[in-house]
């Protein structure tokens, strides 16, 4: 029974020392003049769907919950968010090559109508995040739109 205590014990002090660590959060403040929404036109109603299916891991700033700041979960999320920073980010997307530009919105078209992003583990959590299949063809059709005119335009 003690060695089962000292075990507790000492999970819970390695656990508590974990909370020391904590990853700095993802925000970078405003973007300017390489930000998503300078690039394109973007209406508000598909900047709406953006900001809450795609910006926490896309962008700049994220709105953390509150168990972002709990370890080991902290640390996860923002391997997520490097990640799909990496891929993405909506706030230096103006920054891009035209090229890539189109490379990106032809995947986020794609990985919207697949129902790969957002990301299932995002949307068990954040229920607002999960795109209705209207918010999908409304966004997608945008998307399409907007490929054809930066196409137009090369």
């Amino acid at each position: 029974m003690k060695t089962r205590g000292k075990v507790l014990a000492g999970i819970v002090i390695v656990f508590l020392l974990l909370q020391l660590i904590q990853p700095s959060d993802n925000d970078m403040g405003n973007p300017g003049h390489t930000e998503f929404k300078v690039a394109f036109n973007v209406p508000d109603n598909i900047g709406m769907i953006l900001r809450a299916s795609c910006f926490d891991c896309h962008s700049n700033s994220t709105v953390y919950p509150w168990y972002a700041h709990i370890q080991p979960m902290g640390w996860w999320m923002n391997s997520h968010i490097s990640n799909g920073k990496s891929e993405l980010n909506f706030d230096e997307f103006n920054a891009y090559p035209l090229r890539r530009k189109l490379s990106k919105l032809k995947s986020m078209a794609e990985r919207i109508e697949e129902e790969v992003m957002p990301l299932q583990s995002y949307t068990i959590i954040h229920r607002s995040a999960k795109l209705s299949n209207d918010e999908q063809k409304l966004v997608t059709d945008w998307i399409n739109k907007t490929i054809d005119s930066l196409e137009k335009n090369k």
